[in-house]
């Protein structure tokens, strides 16, 4: 391995704030700053840092260095350290050990952490009603198509991993931000749905009813305890290379959650503010749709919606292919068009006038020859 472990029984675990350290830990300056202003040279140094705060930013600077922080320091993420995390996704195929029955057995055997999962604080989000739509969207999508199918406590965990990555420091410090990380690509996405074609799919209504659910909760402070940390996750029929890399802590439905292990694992950890600026990247739907033929998939599964629709489509339709019910849908690239009604009054007149038939041509001579009539008003 190239990143720096701890040992956790006869296992690796992966310990990443071994060799990121933090930028400026304030509470190792606390101790002595305290002792040096009982000195003669403290008081020097004191007065120096008053005049400097003075100029700059007040007293606001000596209170830092005086007073240890409440949590702990920022930390800086080397580059090398933000690509081996990057690495850590089920959606890249090279990271994929085992599938099927062989894969659930060596998941198995992987022994949980030891102890109880760190405690995690609640999370509330607090931003403008926009900005909060956008992040429960997103959480939203997550929770669906990640675990739709899941038991309610897997599907609470789906969005606690979200929300810890959001709050950790190697991650981004959004909610769309963590969801859509990787979604650029054609693989190797962090959540699997944003680049393997599932978002051609419109979400059921009552699945997606229930992870918005479970997502508003988790975004309102609910906090699913039983994976406490955890920042990763896979369902136990695949077995990722990391997946003797991380801490194994807990097993809900068909997944498993892992944490950091180490220092990164641990609460105190959990560092990164909340950006309260959210986005959902433009898709490239020929990608996915390329994506979804390069995994076999040939088209929509029955049972499932087509974007745009609100009903399953079926044989029996008695309307065109992109037709949605008058709703646009971008996915095929299709766009309303209204047809101008004079235009379309001269086409009818000029197919009366000069297409009819033999037979239309008879009728038109024995109405012809009739005696004249009045004409109704339709």
């Amino acid at each position: 391995m190239n990143a720096a472990t701890l040992s956790q029984g006869d296992r690796p675990v992966l310990d990443l704030a071994v060799f990121d350290k933090p930028v400026l830990d304030l509470a190792d300056l606390a101790g002595p700053v305290r002792k040096a202003a009982r000195g003669r040279i403290a008081a020097a140094v004191l007065a120096a840092v008053l005049l400097a705060g003075a100029m700059a930013a007040g007293w606001s600077l000596l209170d830092g260095l005086v007073r240890a922080p409440e949590v702990g320091a920022q930390v800086r993420i080397a580059l090398d350290t933000s690509r081996q995390i990057a690495a850590l996704t089920v959606d890249d195929r090279s990271q994929i050990l085992a599938e099927g029955g062989d894969a659930a057995t060596r998941n198995a055997a992987i022994p949980f952490a030891q102890g109880a999962a760190s405690p995690m604080r609640a999370f509330n989000l607090h931003a403008a009603a926009p900005v909060a739509a956008t992040a429960l969207r997103c959480l939203t999508q997550a929770v669906y198509f990640e675990a739709a199918n899941e038991p309610i406590d897997g599907r609470r965990a789906v969005a606690q991993v979200v929300l810890n990555r959001m709050r950790h420091p190697a991650y981004p410090k959004s909610v769309c931000g963590v969801v859509y990380q990787g979604s650029e690509r054609t693989t190797g996405c962090q959540f699997s749905f944003t680049c393997d074609g599932a978002l051609l799919r419109a979400p059921m209504a009552r699945q997606w009813r229930e992870a918005e659910q479970v997502a508003r909760e988790a975004l309102a402070g609910r906090v699913e305890a039983s994976v406490g940390t955890a920042t990763h996750y896979h369902a136990d029929y695949v077995l990722p290379r990391w997946a003797f890399e991380l801490a194994k802590v807990k097993q809900l439905g068909r997944h498993l959650f892992y944490r950091f292990g180490g220092n990164w694992g641990r609460t105190n950890a959990f560092t990164g503010l909340y950006s309260a600026r959210e986005a959902i990247p433009a898709l490239d739907f020929s990608r996915l749709r390329a994506r979804l033929l390069a995994d076999g998939v040939t088209g929509t599964a029955p049972g499932e919606f087509v974007p745009g629709t609100t009903v399953t489509p079926h044989v029996t339709d008695r309307h065109a292919e992109n037709d949605v019910g008058g709703r646009l849908d971008t996915t095929r690239e299709w766009r309303l068009s209204i047809p101008d009604p004079v235009q379309a009054a001269s086409h009818y007149r000029s197919v009366v006038e000069g297409g009819t038939s033999a037979a239309a041509a008879g009728q038109e001579a024995a109405v012809a020859a009739a005696p004249p009539r009045a004409e109704s008003v339709q």
